[in-house]
């Protein structure tokens, strides 16, 4: 299956997940929307990890998407600070606590997948266009001689 939108990977389906329930923590808590400063970082970082995914998909390089990705799995580990401090806070218990973090663990394990598979896709194209290179060369030479 050919992937057109940054909606069909699996990697921004779960980071959606993961924005839905950080934003369904803060709902539930009312001493969590108090907190304002943590409150607009956590979900400035989840929003990030779907949000980077989606640009770097429509950047249409494979270097920039990798280079996005990588930012998304950042903002993946900043969910995670995050949530050691509303646990710390008391603003959810560990039950929460565990359940966000595998989410964002999930996330973030899918998005290394797809760095891993977009490099080797990289190296195979670099290697082939190098071949078809020294094919076409070697062929101008043999024609020039």
């Amino acid at each position: 299956m050919k992937i057109t939108r940054f909606e069909d990977l699996e990697c921004w389906q779960e980071a959606r997940k993961l924005t839905k329930m950080i934003y369904d923590l803060i709902k539930q808590n009312g001493a969590f929307r108090k907190d304002l400063r943590l409150c607009g970082q956590i979900q400035s970082a989840a929003g990030s990890v779907m949000a980077n995914i989606a640009e770097g998909f429509v950047r249409r390089s494979t270097r920039e998407f990798i280079q996005f990705l990588f930012i998304g799995m950042s903002s993946a580990a900043e969910v995670q600070s995050h949530l050691y401090i509303a646990l710390d806070q008391g603003y959810i218990n560990l039950g929460k606590f565990d359940e966000v973090y595998n989410q964002t663990d999930k996330a973030a394990k899918m998005i290394s997948g797809l760095i891993k598979y977009l490099k080797g896709t990289q190296k195979r194209w670099e290697q082939k266009t190098k071949e078809t290179k020294e094919t076409k060369e070697t062929k101008q030479t043999k024609e020039t001689n």
